[in-house]
């Protein structure tokens, strides 16, 4: 659990940080970057003081009293690592929600907004799904690592957000395309990497049942989890690729990078409830659908800067839906989905939790999303944004490319470099 928790830790900072980073123009990337750090630091000592609380403190239908371990108080050190790993869970969904606002967004409003959405929107649906509340309660759905929980609810709070704050200046016929996709692809690949202590890491939280499993249960539940990470996301990448290939000619890398995080958006609620046909099943159809649903922010005209609502949301619902027709009794879960013969009460238990966590995140965000926009304001003004969001609200530009032999040239040494370039060129 602790390599787990470390593995969660890095999804956040440096792999989310440098996927969305790397998506960014390149005036904005150190602010993209910064908002996932800060989310860690502002979520992380919000949920040591009432989260953990709010989420796993006792009984509430929708969520548990934030004072009853407030700071932690009475919680035995034994369970200070289950604290750290809920804790990154709350770090990486807020992190998430940065994406589809990117390049025009105040700092000071993105630290105030982080922890009145993880208290009103993360913790209550958490509490929900995993603390014994209401979806736990009534509909017992199956969510191993956070499909409604994480997914989901970044995904609904994404676009809330898009809306309310407003298209970047020159959206969409300026083109804004990713300024560095290496280090995109470097996240990418993190983000894989560290889903393993995601999906596996939560499956042996989920199954701490008093030591009453021996070791060779808990090895064939992880390693199902474990196998069902890896396909799936290989699917997922492959079939976006595929769908690039017929709606535009061409299969990227930004496709395959994008491929990848919905083949494991889609595998997190489902790693530990279908077979491995079925996780290549989810995973394929996340690619697909997730390549072709990022396209329709243009047709609506919501500027989901990098494309959260496209691959969080609809992967969460993929993930989560397909649970009801793909679950095996055979895997972890020990439920049959309905092409496994178990009927529609899987589906339907499934879509309920996912319509609550759509209507929970969905009010909760937009009452804090115009909260803040009619007290501080969300937006940086019109001109700093196209001079460049990194330099107005940092005081940094993340590439200093003018900074030749050494450092900052004075006017005369610049005026001699100047004149040999010339010289070379003519001489060329």
């Amino acid at each position: 659990m602790i390599v787990a928790t470390a593995l969660v830790l890095m999804m956040t900072t440096p792999a989310l940080a440098l996927f969305y980073g790397g998506m960014s123009r390149s005036k904005s990337v150190l602010n993209m970057m910064m908002m996932s750090y800060v989310a860690m630091g502002v979520v992380g000592i919000v949920y040591v003081l009432w989260g953990w609380s709010m989420s796993f403190g006792g009984d509430g239908t929708f969520f548990a009293n934030p004072f009853t371990l407030f700071g932690l108080k009475d919680v035995d050190w034994t369970s200070y690592i289950a604290v750290c790993f809920q804790l990154t869970f709350a770090v990486i969904t807020a992190a998430l929600i940065s994406g589809a606002i990117a390049d025009r967004v105040k700092m000071s409003a993105w630290v105030v907004f982080l922890p009145l959405w993880v208290t009103l929107s993360y913790f209550p649906i958490a509490h929900m799904v995993w603390g014994g509340g209401f979806i736990a309660e009534h509909l017992a759905a199956q969510d191993y690592a956070g499909g409604t929980v994480v997914h989901i609810n970044a995904g609904v709070a994404g676009g809330v957000l898009a809306l309310i704050i407003g298209k970047r200046v020159g959206w969409p016929k300026e083109q804004m395309k990713p300024h560095n996709l290496t280090l995109t692809m470097i996240g990418a690949g993190l983000l894989w990497f560290g889903w393993y202590g995601f999906n596996v890491g939560s499956i042996v939280f989920a199954a701490g049942d008093g030591g009453e499993k021996d070791t060779a249960q808990f090895m064939s539940e992880t390693g199902v989890t474990f196998l069902n990470t890896t396909i799936a996301t290989m699917a997922a990448m492959l079939a976006w690729m595929a769908m690039e290939r017929v709606l535009h000619g061409k299969a990227t890398s930004l496709g395959a990078a994008s491929g990848i995080v919905a083949g494991l958006v889609a595998i997190t609620p489902s790693c530990g409830a279908v077979d491995t046909v079925g996780a290549i099943v989810i995973g394929a159809v996340a690619g697909a659908l997730c390549a072709w649903a990022v396209g329709l922010k243009f047709r609506f005209g919501l500027d989901d800067s990098l494309d959260v609502v496209g691959v969080h949301l609809v992967g969460g619902l993929v993930g989560t839906l397909l649970i009801g027709l793909l679950s095996s009794s055979a895997a972890p879960g020990g439920v049959d989905g309905l092409f496994y013969g178990g009927g529609l009460h899987s589906l339907g238990v499934q879509a309920g939790a996912a319509g609550i966590a759509i209507l929970w995140s969905g009010v909760f965000t937009a009452i804090i999303g115009f909260a803040i926009k009619y007290t501080i304001g969300w937006r940086v003004d019109a001109e700093a944004e196209v001079e460049g969001i990194d330099s107005d609200q940092h005081g940094e530009t993340a590439y200093n490319l003018h900074a030749g032999l050494g450092g900052s040239l004075t006017g005369s040494s610049s005026s001699v470099l100047s004149k040999s370039i010339q010289t070379e060129g003519a001489n060329a």
